[in-house]
């Protein structure tokens, strides 16, 4: 079967880590015989380079054309002197909204090869880590009424408005009932309800909703204390759930228990089966072009545009199994070496993952 992948490889090393999850794909392609179209598109500072502007209007009416996106990191020190409003980072919120892109699915898994990579004591860890947060992705803070305004005696003011509607809760909320009922069966919510209005039209609609899945245990758990629960006891959760900014610190969080940034891919879903997919980790235009970045989080995002929108479950996890047979075999890249393992670069590790989809 053919499909059909808007590519935007991003600046930095965006490119170098999408050209090993494109090798992968091609990988897969040859030994499952699927066919991948690929159709390059410009995001970020490289189409602020090329047309002016972070996301043209090509940019988006191709991925809207396509089955899914794949999508490098943006940004870097280049274009930081840019407004904020014409930076290269406003494509990725751009292309959120331009896509319909509600729910952003973050696994954070620790392989058992990389215990010693994990920050954390080897107690704490010792029942493994796999956790995904789902995080609402058009909502929130980071979308509402914005603004600078004098307060008298205290000279300026800045605010953010935190606002949800129930439907924007109920549909990222059903994205992680859903995804709990394949997984452990359990959803953590979390959400600032004891101060946060807001907050508590999100628990109110979460329990409302939770009634429709009665294999899934649901509990509430406000923010400070998941962020203190993940770092003293990771294995308690399975599925988190929560609004865009406690999402966006907490899955960094989580992320950092795998190990490294760069062992970590993501998604952000639309309704059905369309996704855009990218790697976790920022742009790091210091290293970009020397061979080291990591790319195993490109190759588990790609890993995942398998399995979520294409359907190819048993293609996405032959993939996982590469990943964890290379890291199993001792073979690292800068950001997860240690002593006595195997140093490979970007390009390398790409290849013994590939070699090892059978």
């Amino acid at each position: 079967m053919k499909y059909t992948i808007a590519v935007a490889r991003g600046d930095g090393v965006g490119p170098e880590v999408i050209s090993q999850a494109i090798r992968i794909l091609d990988r897969v392609s040859g030994v499952y015989g699927h066919k991948f179209e690929y159709r390059s598109v410009l995001a970020g500072g490289a189409a602020i380079d090329e047309t002016e502007e972070a996301l043209p209007k090509e940019t988006i009416d191709i991925c809207r054309g396509s089955d899914a996106v794949l999508l490098g990191a943006v940004g870097g020190g280049k274009w930081d002197a840019l407004p904020r409003e014409q930076r290269p980072e406003t494509a990725l919120l751009r292309l959120r909204k331009e896509l319909g892109l509600f729910a952003n699915i973050r696994p954070a898994v620790l392989f058992e090869a990389l215990a010693d990579a994990c920050p954390l004591k080897a107690g704490i860890i010792s029942g493994g880590v796999d956790i995904v947060v789902v995080r609402e992705l058009t909502g929130g803070i980071y979308f509402g009424e914005k603004g600078v305004k004098e307060s008298g005696d205290m000279g300026l003011a800045a605010y953010d408005v935190e606002i949800y509607a129930e439907e924007e809760v109920r549909r990222v909320a059903r994205t992680a009932f859903s995804l709990a009922r394949e997984r452990a069966g359990k959803i953590t919510s979390v959400d600032k309800a004891n101060v946060l209005e807001s907050s508590r039209l999100w628990r109110r609609t979460v329990s409302a909703l939770a009634a429709g899945y009665p294999g899934v245990t649901l509990e509430h758990m406000y923010v400070d204390n998941a962020a203190m629960q993940l770092v003293r006891d990771p294995g308690q959760f399975d599925v988190i759930l929560t609004g865009n900014m406690f999402g966006d610190i907490l899955s960094d969080e989580a992320g950092v228990i795998s190990g490294s940034i760069g062992m970590l891919p993501s998604a952000s879903f639309a309704a059905g089966n369309f996704g855009l997919y990218e790697p976790v980790h920022g742009s790091a235009p210091d290293i970009a072009g020397k061979d080291r970045v990591n790319p195993v989080a490109a190759i588990l995002s790609a890993a995942m545009m398998l399995r979520y929108s294409f359907g190819l479950s048993g293609e996405a996890e032959a993939v996982e199994q590469a990943v964890k047979s290379v890291l199993d075999e001792d073979y690292r890249t800068p950001d997860i070496y240690s002593e006595g393992k195997k140093a490979v670069g970007t390009k390398e590790i790409g290849a013994l993952i590939a070699e090892r989809i059978l």
